[in-house]
């Protein structure tokens, strides 16, 4: 069993309190390693290591940070068969899916942030005897916050632009997907990251979680996770007026015309509903389709999700691992039950798994559900798993009615040929992305994030990079 580490100050180290938790492999339900039940004390010797660090950090050239998050990026490609199979491992996806998505993606994140830091540019603006420039300066040590379902691809997301652009980096992994982020502490000390630059501290939401939250030397918050815990970042964070970015829950519509490209919409579809279990904040989870294609789409998206194998991630031919922790796994079949009180029908799926060999492991059927109204529980209410619902609707105004109706509004897919159409749905629609026949495909020069209860601000691009600095006005009279 690896146990493990703290990252401060450049070095792996115990807790303060010698205390750990369990950390469980979905797979099996077996516990197979502890991660640090950090506390306050924790934070506090991370956050003094981050202040010491961060005038040297600051005042190191772009091109140094730029080299040393580079080497970074290269390292985590040179570990991507290690960093797959612990990924896998933590959170019960695929390695296959780890392999191909999560770790390239997290090196692709690091390595864009060291070149978008080369091109950021700031602004000059000429008056008639006077000019005005605007420089960008680092915050100084920030926070971040990250979520179990991408554990590296969104931890790298966030702490690159946050040392890209000179800033000490207070992380906080999540407790039940810690193992990759740990590899990575190791990987940062392989490629010379000056010490204290970047901390990582484990542990629970309530004593790590809050206390980087209210900490009063952190100047920032980055938070990826449920709207319950960016709704209290919020809270603590307003009175102290520190910069929060917060990217929350979805509900994320998929409406389907009948002269959409029909094959390519049925392969993402299945893909889109399904993809790491239906744990990605982007997957489209309300599936509305228009009256005159329902009844086929109905038979063939059912055929193929049939068609889909649940089993245990270390296999080539799973579409679906485990959901990542028996919580998890008890709220999603939860749901299911729900739906069925509200009177859906479950088409297919609706179940737990149980392969063999592997009874204990956390398994559910990829699940869908038709015949619910579009305002009930199972349509409003952010599930989190392998459960969609799907609905037909006969006009624009009706589906735009039934899209916009929840109190989220992270993402959205259209699936149309009609480019009027797709630019007055995309118009419309309540959410910070819109995908027009396509699903995930992402261009990280482009602003992230969603609108009501999905989010407050953006990241990705020059954005990240704005949101971790301070523009300071200089003013020159000739």
């Amino acid at each position: 069993m690896k146990l493990i580490s703290n990252y401060i100050n450049g070095e792996l180290v115990a807790p303060n309190s010698g205390n750990y938790i369990d950390l469980y492999d979905p797979s099996t339900g077996r516990v197979y390693s502890q991660v640090p039940d950090s506390d306050a004390s924790d934070v506090q010797k991370a956050v003094d290591s981050a202040q010491a660090a961060f005038p040297s950090w600051a005042s190191t050239s772009i091109e140094e940070r730029s080299k040393i998050l580079t080497k970074i990026a290269d390292l985590i490609e040179s570990n991507i068969e290690r960093l797959a199979e612990a990924e896998s491992l933590d959170n019960g996806k695929p390695i296959w899916l780890a392999k191909k998505v999560d770790i390239p993606r997290a090196s692709s994140n690091m390595r864009f942030f060291a070149q978008a830091i080369t091109q950021f540019s700031t602004q000059a603006h000429e008056m008639t005897d006077a000019i005005n420039y605007t420089l960008r300066q680092p915050l100084g040590v920030v926070g971040t916050i990250s979520p179990w379902n991408l554990p590296l691809y969104l931890f790298t997301w966030k702490i690159a632009p946050a040392l890209a652009t000179g800033n000490t980096v207070i992380a906080k992994p999540s407790e039940v997907t810690p193992m990759t982020a740990f590899l990575l502490s190791e990987i940062c000390i392989e490629a010379g990251l000056p010490k204290g630059v970047f901390n990582i501290v484990h542990g629970d939401g309530l004593k790590v979680g809050a206390e980087i939250t209210k900490h009063p030397k952190i100047k920032a918050i980055s938070f990826t996770g449920s709207t319950k815990v960016g709704a209290e970042i919020a809270k603590v964070a307003a009175p102290v007026f520190k910069k929060v970015s917060l990217e929350m829950g979805g509900k994320n519509p998929n409406i389907i015309f009948a002269d959409c490209n029909y094959e390519k919409m049925l392969k993402t579809t299945v893909h889109s509903s399904f993809s790491n279990q239906g744990q990605i904040c982007l997957c489209g989870s309300r599936i509305f389709v228009e009256k005159s294609i329902y009844e086929k789409f109905k038979t063939d998206f059912v055929e193929r999700t049939q068609a889909l194998k649940v089993g245990h991630p270390k296999s080539d031919s799973v579409y679906l691992g485990a959901v990542v922790s028996k919580p998890h796994y008890d709220k999603i079949l939860s749901y299911i039950q729900i739906a069925k009180d509200e009177g859906g029908k479950i088409l297919t799926g609706g179940e737990a798994v149980f392969p063999e060999g592997y009874e204990n492991g956390w398994y559910i059927a990829p699940t869908i559900i038709e015949g619910l109204p579009y305002d009930c529980r199972t349509n409003q209410e952010e599930i989190f798993g392998p459960v969609v619902t799907i609905m037909p609707f006969e006009t624009e105004e009706e589906v735009l009615h039934y899209a916009n109706s929840t109190q989220y509004g992270l993402s959205s897919t259209v699936w149309t040929e009609n480019i009027s159409r797709a630019n007055r749905i995309a118009k419309e629609i309540h959410a910070g992305i819109v995908w027009i026949n396509t699903w995930l495909l992402r261009d990280l020069r482009t602003p992230f994030g969603g609108v009501k209860n999905s989010g407050v601000g953006r990241e990705g691009g020059f954005e990240a990079l704005q949101f971790f600095t301070e523009p300071k006005n200089v003013c020159i009279q000739f």
